[in-house]
């Protein structure tokens, strides 16, 4: 790319970032602020020192650490399930060949698009029938198929293109179809499957609205729902709402910034392919 070309782009970047960056920034301050230099200075002055009130209030009235909990178990069981299911469809389907392939393919992404409101009411109903209503559990099989839905559909294009060389090379060596796919497909689309576990996760976490109708137990609630029903409730003012909103995020960027090389790794391999 010539430099005429690259500084719009670098700008451009930049703009995007500081479009991403700025309104964490506010409520990273605004979450150390008491209410009274909130209401004095507003949002955008810098706080003359820590207030850390607003943050433990938030905390012991929200039961935050059993909040926290719900979500990690609950994003990180769909995030590997999702995948896990998402390698058996893709390698069915990308390098078994089943019949209708493209309809399959067709059908996931068509899954995948349906908007979350028109899954309300099946679930909650499907949910109620088979005793898992309230339950983690009814969560955790909910995003996993819906997750799974688009991992099947990406990693079916990339074990689509999977060299039948290397296949072929296994099954004349004796391997079963079960000794392909764990020693030499999943191995070599581990950074693509890197990808995916770290998308599923941060997604997961970001979820509300199905876990907001699922989970009305105090217990089962994870942290999204917890921030939306005390904001509901007007129960908090300005600073505990940033604080909240800060407790709120601050799990999902330490798990991006953890495998943030993973996730940069994985992206290359597949610009590269």
């Amino acid at each position: 790319m010539t430099a005429v070309r690259r500084y719009p782009v670098l700008a451009a970047l930049c703009i995007a970032a500081l479009f991403m960056v700025v309104p964490f920034l506010i409520v990273a301050v605004n979450a150390v602020k008491s209410p009274a230099e909130y209401a004095q200075s507003g949002p955008l002055s810098m706080p003359d020192g820590l207030y850390l009130d607003g943050l433990k209030d938030f905390w012991e009235r929200v039961d935050y650490g059993q909040k926290l909990l719900n979500s990690l178990l609950i994003s990180g069981a769909v995030a590997i399930f999702a995948a896990a299911l998402s390698v058996l469809n893709a390698y069915a389907i990308g390098i078994g060949r089943v019949k209708g392939r493209t309809w399959v393919l067709a059908f996931f992404v068509l899954a995948n698009m349906l908007p979350q409101e028109a899954l309300v009411y099946p679930i909650y109903y499907l949910s109620k029938e088979v005793g898992l209503y309230d339950t983690r559990l009814s969560v955790i099989i909910v995003f996993t198929v819906i997750q799974a839905a688009f991992g099947t559909y990406l990693l079916s294009s990339v074990l689509g293109q999977f060299p039948r060389e290397i296949i072929e090379a296994a099954r004349i060596d004796g391997a079963s179809k079960w000794q392909v796919l764990w020693r030499i497909v999943v191995p070599v689309s581990r950074p693509t499957l890197g990808v995916l576990l770290v998308f599923f996760f941060i997604w997961t976490w970001n979820e509300f609205l199905l876990p907001l109708v699922m989970l009305i137990s105090n217990d089962n609630q994870t942290v999204s729902v917890a921030l939306g029903v005390l904001q509901g409730q007007r129960l908090m003012d300005a600073t505990m709402t940033n604080a909240a909103a800060l407790l709120g995020v601050l799990p999902a960027i330490v798990f991006f910034l953890v495998f943030q090389r993973t996730l940069t790794r994985g992206i290359a391999v597949g610009a590269v392919k």
